[in-house]
């Protein structure tokens, strides 16, 4: 059975859940999203990704009716939001502090919002026997906050946003709060729950490896635009200009100058009295035009000679080493003063390292193993 792919994004006959069009939020002279326009599609799971006061809050405060655009639409369904309050929105929000009621047990505090909701009784408890067992909270459903763990009051603040069947749920950096590997156990847990209920989440992180793990599709914003929307592979492998390749994961930027070779290859002059190097490209870059070869660590080989088939050879010396376990990271100086990062994967339990600090080496890459990038 061939599964199909999720991606609605690339379906032109698919109508998307969220709409901003031409969005623009000022705060006096400040201008915090400058004329957004950006779909959202049903089932999603949404990342916002960007360093602090680059937009991202201020875009899921709109769509939870907590702030309104200074100008531009946001549609829910189709319907313009501006004029909804935020209670009567198919809209939740999770906040980073959980917000949980103290003096309430977790029972409780999930049934709260269906209780103002005058539902009945044994429909609120259907409910809340739901999500407890959707967040597997049922042996804690008498117990207050304090008498759990961090990982399970997050739980209980998923539980008590999903208890209304919102059609979205806003995520404002949920695993903040939360260690490294509780934070990655719950990454997995949160992905489960949005695909079981089949709820649209947008959730906002400055935490990258965040985006990547949890998304369908992933906005890289800065200063209140986005730069890029894409899947996380594409984000990674394609970036669309030097400040997404340097914002995920690990890069090296080599800058210079362009020159078309054969068909769909380009030079890349980059130093005086150093050959250049060979970059694959689908884009056109003119003769002499300024541009960016993005080349990821982990596609840079490091050897003691020169390879004899390399696209692309440069010889430097070792300079720093960062042993991280499962791979070592090589900073290798060229003559220039450029530092290039290659990365081997640590395969043997105790692998005698190859080289040591100052050792000549050969770091060497494939043309199509880069992106050449305009900005």
């Amino acid at each position: 059975m061939t599964q199909t792919v999720f991606a609605p994004w690339d379906d032109p006959n698919e109508k998307p859940l969220i709409r901003f069009r031409g969005v623009t939020k000022r705060f006096g002279e400040f201008t915090a999203i400058d004329d957004l326009t950006l779909d959202i599609f049903e089932r999603e799971f949404f990342a916002l990704l960007g360093p602090s006061g680059c937009g991202k809050t201020t875009m899921m405060r709109m769509l939870a009716g907590f702030e309104t655009p200074t100008s531009g639409t946001i549609e829910l369904s189709g319907q313009d939001i501006a004029a909804v309050p935020p209670n009567k929105r198919a809209v939740n929000m999770m906040f980073q502090s959980y917000a949980l009621f103290p003096h309430l047990s977790v029972y409780e505090n999930i049934a709260f919002g269906l209780r103002r909701d005058k539902l009945p009784k044994a429909e609120i408890d259907a409910r809340v026997l739901e999500m407890l067992k959707l967040t597997r909270l049922e042996k804690f459903a008498r117990r207050k906050p304090h008498q759990i763990s961090g990982g399970q009051r997050q739980r209980v603040a998923l539980a008590r946003s999903l208890a209304k069947a919102p059609k979205l749920l806003l995520l404002d950096e949920p695993l903040g709060a939360l260690d490294a590997k509780l934070r990655q156990a719950t990454q997995f847990e949160l992905m489960d729950i949005q695909e079981k209920t089949g709820t649209t989440f947008v959730i906002v992180t400055h935490d990258q490896e965040e985006a990547m793990t949890v998304a369908s599709r992933v906005a890289v914003m800065d200063e209140g635009r986005v730069m890029q929307v894409a899947t996380p592979e594409k984000i990674y492998e394609a970036p669309n200009s030097v400040y997404v390749a340097d914002f995920i994961g690990d890069v090296n930027i080599i800058s210079g100058k362009a020159r078309p070779a054969e068909t769909g290859t380009f030079q890349l002059h980059w130093a005086d009295a150093h050959a250049p190097f060979i970059a694959a490209s689908d884009h056109a870059f003119s003769d002499g035009q300024a541009c960016h070869l993005a080349i990821r660590p982990e596609k840079v080989a490091i050897s003691s000679e020169r390879p004899a088939e390399a696209e692309n050879a440069v010889q430097g010396k070792v300079l720093d080493i960062a042993y991280l376990g499962n791979l070592s990271t090589y900073h290798v100086e060229l003559s220039t003063g450029l530092i290039l990062k290659a990365q081997t994967a640590n395969t043997r339990r105790i692998s005698r390292r190859s080289f040591t600090w100052e050792d000549p080496v050969w770091v060497s890459w494939t043309a199509t193993a880069g992106v050449l990038l305009g900005q």
